[in-house]
Order: C-alpha cells, then structure tokens, then sequence
C-alpha cells in the first residue's frame, strides 16, 4: 500500500514515504531535496537521465531540478526525504550564490546518518532548536563532501519568464503575453523554456501553482482559500494535482498537520 507522511520543523518538511504502484509526474521542487532509499531501489529520471537509488543510496536534488519518480520493481520502495529552502540553506552555509549537488547519488554512511537524525527529530517532534542543530550539521558534511558551487547564470529570458509565471499563479497561463515580452514566439519560448528547464511552462506553471498551494494550507490551514488564491477549479481539482507530484491529496496533507 502506498504511504506518504508529511511533517515540518525548523523550516524543514520531512517525508516518510512507502510506495509499490504510485508514479510520481515529472516535477520539480523549489527547494533542496535530500533523501535516502530505505528499502528497494528507487527509480527516477534526473534531467533526462535515469537514476538508480538503492538500498541506504542518499539521493540528491537541486532546486527547480525535474525529476519523476517510482518503484523499480514490484517489490517496492521505502525512502525519507528532506526538503529544504535555497535561503534558509544559503543562510546556514554562508554561501552568496546558489550551490549546488554535484552528483545525483551518493553512498556515505556518514551522511546518511545525518539525513536520518533529522528525519527522526521531525517525525517525533522533538525541538525546533535541536532540528536546527542538526540541519547544520547536515549541512556542513554536505558541504565537505557533495556540492560544488556553480554560478553560471541562468539563461535570463528564462529566468524572467519564471519571475512573470511566479507573479500571475492565481490566473489562467497566458503564453501569448509572455512570449510577446520576452521578443519570442509562443513556440520559441516553449522550446527554449523546456530546453533549460526540462519541462513545459504549463508544467512548471502548474507545479508552482501546487507549491504555493501547499505552502498557504501550512500557513493558514484553510485548504479553500488556498484552492481560491490559486487558482484551481475546485478542491477535486487541486487534491488531483496535488497527489501526482506529493503521493498524498491536498486535504489529507493538511490533515497529517494538524
């Protein structure tokens, strides 16, 4: 049976996951995702290339990195993930610009000590403060060990397609008004969008209309405002999106928070 548990401390959302026939849709998180495969062997294309995680493999993901995600076989998968925000990692680290994972998939016992130490402190509840203390201390053997920094800049059309999409979450995608500010055709912005990111704009506009939402019902536990503030048609509408890129609806979500 497919299983998701969800829980946030410190800034940081821990993931309990058991899955056998759920299929994550290509996606992709604003955040760091640090994970390790508990059990099985998990199965995903990373930018277009397939990844293998198994057994105590701590996987790896940058921000805006696409990714899908899967069993390898019928026996199954169990995994944590950790998710965590760019600023609050940029914070910790003192790092100015992005950094970011120089490899997918990683074998480190060390490490995946770490990454596990947290996941527990989350899902037990201890305090925030010793959350916050073991997020450095992750942070520092990421550091040392896996992260490369990279400041190659962004291709700026898409960066500022990005920034227009992030502005207008609550409305209706207009290609035609992005395309015609950034000197594009609708097809050329497609193409060079997809080429940079891995994914359409609609996919992207769609996935950050998803994390928005997610981050509004943490906020205010109103799982309707966040319905409204963006944009979906309706509850079944949200709940349907929400679960391909979280495994779990929008509504049992907020309901493991409370």
């Amino acid at each position: 049976m497919d299983k998701f548990i969800y829980k946030k401390s410190a800034g940081i959302t821990a993931l309990s996951a058991s899955i056998t026939d759920f299929k994550y849709k290509r996606h992709a998180h604003q955040e760091y995702a640090i994970g390790v495969t508990l059990r099985g062997i998990q199965h995903y294309h990373l930018d277009g290339s397939l990844q293998l995680s198994y057994q105590n493999g701590v996987m790896l993901f940058n921000p805006e990195q696409t990714h899908d995600g899967m069993a390898h076989d019928e026996s199954g998968l169990d995994y944590v993930m950790l998710y965590i925000d760019p600023q609050l990692f940029l914070d910790i680290t003192g790092k100015k610009d992005i950094v970011r994972f120089s490899t997918p998939i990683v074998y480190d016992r060390a490490l995946e000590q770490k990454i596990l130490n947290l996941s527990n402190a989350i899902f037990n509840e201890k305090d925030e403060s010793l959350c916050s203390e073991l997020l450095i201390s992750l942070t520092d053997s990421l550091i040392r060990s896996t992260i490369s920094t990279n400041n190659k800049n962004h291709n700026a059309l898409v960066r500022k397609a990005k920034d227009m999409l992030h502005s207008n979450l609550e409305s209706v995608l207009k290609l035609d008004e992005i395309s015609k500010e950034l000197n594009l055709s609708k097809f050329q912005f497609i193409r060079l969008f997809k080429a940079q990111t891995g994914i359409t704009p609609y996919q992207y506009y769609l996935n950050c209309k998803i994390e928005r939402a997610k981050r509004l019902i943490e906020k205010n536990r109103d799982i309707y405002s966040a319905v409204a503030e963006c944009g979906f048609v309706d509850l079944t509408h949200l709940n349907k999106h929400f679960k391909s890129v979280y495994g779990t609806t929008a509504f049992e979500y907020m309901s493991n928070l409370t």
